[in-house]
């Protein structure tokens, strides 16, 4: 019986979209779902005449693949994974490949790749990004793990990524561990500030500069080039024109409240762990915890209004100025994270190479990312994007009209969490004085933490008798 190229559990719509993606490349593809009409109405319409082939039980699907075995795994996050892992190893053979492309915690990646090796096969944690599109037509791989099985899927990941401009595919091997699903994490992280960005720039212009949705998506349209050209603000303007069968504007029916998954949650945790700022990025993860709180926002408006004013100096064009520079502070942080997470577990990750593969694919894609790659390859010196000299000359030039916007809106009485908070770290990494001397001075008052002096070498600690007689 012939064998298959390659098997796939997991067949909620980004595994069928993979699916689709393998078999149109080429590769014959056997399918299991753990529900049984899940895998029948996928194979009657979708998969209707292509070489993929539908089984029943783990047996015959392990069994329908050719050696040494390679399956992705497509499954929910967490438990789910544990599960399948423990009832296909026992099925497997010595050199057999199973590749998680969901969007696991890479602490869970690090454990499962130690322990599927002990049974004698490898594991890749892959970081997919793209959405049901990507997987279809092309995604952003970022996979790490088990090296030695690298050579045995590398042509398959490769083929089924999407290409950057230069025709370069947005996959490359990331890492030992679990350092691909932490790529994907970070590139999460950066993706809730990068929308909750433009969100707040909407909002600044739906209401106080008065403008409507055609007027708003009309400016999109217009600055998705240079720069700020990206996915994100390619649809925002395409969202912002459609309508429902009604004739209304969808997204004025929508509700205020956003939902997440907790990639953004885990990227703000490890960078707590790591000792990494990352204020900009986690100010967007507790603003979509903030927008699910709809009653006590509209008991806010109640008790203290929500009166807007007209707004200062600044113009259409400056909100779009201060967007950049808000963006090129919260990819610092994103990147910085990477960095610090590289040197920490050893995993040599080539920051440079990370834009790379998120040029195209994945929801953060954007002709931004060319330049930072360029800027990583050329200035190893420094993991901070906001001191390397390419960007540097970019926000010296603009500093002053993202401080009048922030200031501006602020003072309109519109909130601006992500951009403010942008400005805030701005402020803070380019200061060399901050009041953290007092902080020091406090916890030495109360605690006997100790503190060093200005007037000493670094490294010598000291304790003063606040409290004298």
């Amino acid at each position: 019986m012939r064998k298959t190229d390659i098997g796939l559990i997991g067949l909620a719509v980004m595994g069928e979209n993979l699916v689709l993606n393998l078999e149109s490349k080429g590769y014959s593809v056997s399918v299991y779902n753990r529900t049984r009409a899940v895998t029948d109405a996928f194979i009657r319409n979708r998969a209707m005449g292509k070489s993929i082939f539908s089984y029943y039980t783990l047996f015959e699907f392990i069994n329908s693949i050719s050696l040494p075995r390679k399956i992705i795994l497509m499954v929910k996050a967490g438990e789910a994974v544990d599960s399948i892992i423990q009832q296909i190893l026992p099925l497997l053979s010595p050199g057999d490949i199973i590749i998680d492309g969901g969007n696991s915690f890479y602490k869970d990646t690090d454990r499962r790749v130690k322990l599927v090796e002990s049974k004698g096969m490898f594991y890749i944690g892959a970081g997919i990004s793209g959405g049901e599109e990507g997987a279809l037509n092309g995604p952003s791989i970022m996979p790490g793990g088990s090296k030695d099985a690298w050579p045995f899927v590398e042509s398959i990941l490769m083929k089924i990524s999407a290409k950057a401009d230069d025709g370069s595919p947005c996959c490359q091997w990331i890492g030992p561990g679990g350092s691909g699903h932490f790529v994907k994490m970070v590139h999460n992280g950066i993706e809730y500030a990068d929308m909750q960005l433009i969100a707040e720039v909407y909002q600044v212009l739906k209401v106080v500069f008065n403008l409507d949705n055609e007027q708003i998506a009309r400016y999109f349209t217009l600055y998705n080039k240079g720069k700020l050209k990206s996915f994100l603000i390619e649809i925002t303007a395409e969202i912002l024109t459609h309508r429902d069968i009604s004739g209304v504007y969808l997204v004025d029916k929508i509700l205020d409240s956003a939902g997440q998954k907790g990639t953004g949650r885990w990227s703000v945790e490890s960078a707590m762990e790591l000792g990494v700022p990352f204020n900009i990025i986690a100010t967007s993860v507790f603003e979509r915890i903030l927008s699910t709180q709809t009653d006590d926002r509209e008991k806010g408006g109640q008790v203290y209004g929500h009166k807007i004013h007209k707004v200062g100096n600044s113009t259409i064009e400056d909100i779009f100025k201060a967007m950049y520079c808000s963006k090129v502070a919260l990819y610092s942080q994103g990147f910085e994270l990477l960095d610090k997470a590289s040197k920490q577990f050893g995993w040599e990750l080539n920051l440079s190479s990370l834009a790379e593969i998120w040029r195209n694919g994945c929801i953060i894609r954007s002709a931004f990312l060319d330049d930072i790659s360029a800027v990583f390859r050329q200035e190893g010196s420094s993991n901070k994007l906001l001191l390397t000299s390419s960007f540097a000359d970019d926000i010296i030039k603009l500093q002053d009209v993202w401080k009048n916007v922030v200031s501006d809106i602020l003072s309109a009485g519109e909130s601006i969490p992500v951009m403010a908070a942008s400005l805030n770290y701005f402020m803070s990494i380019t200061s060399k004085s901050l009041p953290a001397n007092l902080i020091q001075a406090q916890r030495d008052y109360f605690g006997a933490h100790t503190f060093e002096r200005v007037d000493r070498p670094r490294g010598e600690f000291f304790h003063e008798e606040w409290k004298r007689n």
